[in-house]
């Protein structure tokens, strides 16, 4: 047994879930090495806690939604509402020998399974203890244009860092988002602003995903005004999309453009009346993480990013949106990505990825990699 794969699952264990003696764990194991899961067996046990196991593959996945009826859909979902409603936790570790594996799925076929599927993950978010990592297959180094070997020691180092070191900064950033209210961004091709009044943020320090760093929240529904462009590639139901371009008017994407698959990128925003607007707004500073490697578990944590999400808002920090989409979009800005700002009100918040306000700064690299 790899000794990472055990410190690993006693930090998911622990940290992330913090079980307690008795509570009903499910752990899904979705094309990651078995050992992995049997470290997590282990760690859950070790904490007097019941696991229960769940494998599943995308290359099966895939099979079933091909073709598959909503008959069939609705069947499987029944069972899986049935089964986490008896859960209180549940750790899902998700690796990828190919993450354009659905790539070919008629998009129809996909919101079926989507559709029919939404319920359970509900349910999943809002009353149980979860967290959700990604798993360093061979598939994930080539995105991150690395070797497989340099990549699986990136991946323990950011998910295995101290995010202890996190909590004051975050909670500070936690409080100013809560408290603001009108909130401008600007950077090359984006001139946008939003209202978060009313509305929670909530800091994540690896207790939902790993790796983490993020204090999200969400603009009022209908306030978003602009034109935002994103500099990241983001991949969404098994394709691939690059400098995608949202334009907003009172709220709702009303153009979206992209330099690849563009149809596409709108097939998607047209799933149902809430994916054109917006879910989530978060600010990002995981100091491991540097470039995007089009895994959105990764890329939403770069250090100096922010993300913002069309589609289904989250109840901790809610505008009332509701959808089956749920897409993090990427946008970098340090100086080696074009540069920008993000302003609450009349105070510049963060100038070129770096946070500016003194009680804020013990989230700045610097300080968060420091021994």
């Amino acid at each position: 047994m790899d000794p990472r794969y055990v410190a690993l699952a006693r930090n998911l264990a622990s940290h992330s879930t913090n079980l307690q003696p008795g509570e009903k764990v499910l752990l899904h194991s979705f094309d990651t090495p078995e050992k992995m899961t049997l470290a997590l067996i282990r760690a859950v046990r070790e904490r007097k806690a019941v696991p229960f196991v769940q494998v599943q593959s995308a290359l099966l996945d895939r099979e079933c939604i091909l073709d598959g009826t909503m008959e069939q859909f609705e069947c499987s979902s029944q069972w899986e509402m049935e089964r986490i409603q008896k859960m209180d936790a549940y750790i899902a570790i998700r690796g990828s020998n190919n993450v354009f594996e659905n790539s070919d799925l008629p998009p129809e076929h996909m919101k079926r399974a989507m559709k029919a599927m939404k319920p359970v993950l509900d349910w999943r978010v809002k009353k149980t203890k979860w967290c959700i990592l990604r798993w360093p297959s061979p598939s994930m180094a080539q995105q991150a244009r690395m070797s497989s070997e340099a990549f699986e020691d990136f991946f323990f180092d950011a998910c295995c860092m101290n995010y202890g070191r996190m909590i004051g900064g975050m909670a500070v950033l936690e409080e100013r988002m809560r408290n603001a209210d009108e909130v401008k961004i600007t950077g090359p091709g984006t001139a946008l602003t939003f209202s978060l009044k009313g509305i929670n943020a909530v800091a994540c320090g690896g207790t939902h995903n790993i790796p983490d760093g993020e204090v999200f929240s969400c603009p009022v529904k209908d306030s978003v005004k602009g034109i935002i462009t994103f500099n990241t590639d983001t991949i969404y139901q098994g394709t691939s999309f690059s400098d995608i371009c949202l334009t907003f008017e009172n709220g709702r994407i009303v153009k979206a453009s992209s330099s690849s698959n563009e149809d596409k990128l709108n097939e998607i925003l047209d799933s149902d009346a809430g994916a054109r607007f917006i879910g989530e707004f978060a600010i990002a500073f995981n100091p491991m993480i540097r470039e995007p490697m089009l895994d959105i578990l990764f890329d939403e944590k770069i250090s100096g990013s922010f993300h913002l999400t069309p589609g289904q808002a989250y109840e901790e920090a809610n505008n009332g949106n509701e959808s089956q989409v749920h897409w993090d979009m990427v946008s970098i800005q340090r100086k080696d990505w074009g540069g920008g700002e993000i302003w609450f009100g009349e105070e510049l918040i963060r100038k070129d990825g770096l946070f500016v306000p003194a009680d804020l700064n013990t989230l700045n690299p610097d300080y968060l990699l420091a021994n």
